[in-house]
């Protein structure tokens, strides 16, 4: 899939988070495809501490995409990560029960880029809705190193919604 042929409109919702919602046009989107939107998510990622830019890109069971950008905070327990971003953006695209994949890619050499803790638990809860084991990939910010996970290899024995009935 061409980048330019993904259309794309920014949200600003009032915490200022901005939020690029992508919709693919073409539901036979490959890893590679899922990942070059993670990544060029990531540029649109306000990260002026860390300058660790992370994207993150989520295609539904219908094919949506959507995508979003971590955002950090002068205060830094206030910033928001890639995945929380674009989860959000997921719940009002399509919602969380929908969630069929993520791809999660950031920094600028080779090392793979997964979802921290905090992140895991927004995924599980996500899969739980779904009951779908969802597919993570994890890419490198320069597109050279890739890993394929499961949020229950990356989370076992996870406590979401399910553990809540």
């Amino acid at each position: 899939m061409d980048l330019k042929r993904v259309q794309g409109d920014v949200l600003r919702v009032p915490s200022a988070v901005l939020f690029l919602i992508a919709i693919a046009k073409d539901k036979s989107m490959t890893d590679e495809q899922l990942l070059d939107l993670a990544r060029a998510a990531s540029a649109k990622a306000y990260a002026p501490y860390s300058n660790f830019h992370v994207g993150c890109a989520i295609e539904s069971v219908d094919g949506e995409v959507v995508t979003g950008a971590n955002m950090e905070n002068a205060c830094y327990r206030l910033g928001v990560c890639a995945e929380q971003s674009a989860l959000t953006t997921a719940q009002h695209a399509f919602g969380l029960d929908k969630v069929a994949r993520i791809a999660v890619a950031g920094g600028t050499d080779a090392t793979v880029c997964t979802p921290c803790g905090g992140c895991r638990q927004a995924i599980l809860e996500a899969a739980q809705l779904s009951g779908r084991d969802v597919e993570i990939l994890c890419g490198s910010g320069n597109g050279s190193a890739t890993e394929r996970h499961t949020i229950g290899e990356l989370i076992p024995f996870g406590f979401g919604p399910a553990n809540l009935k």
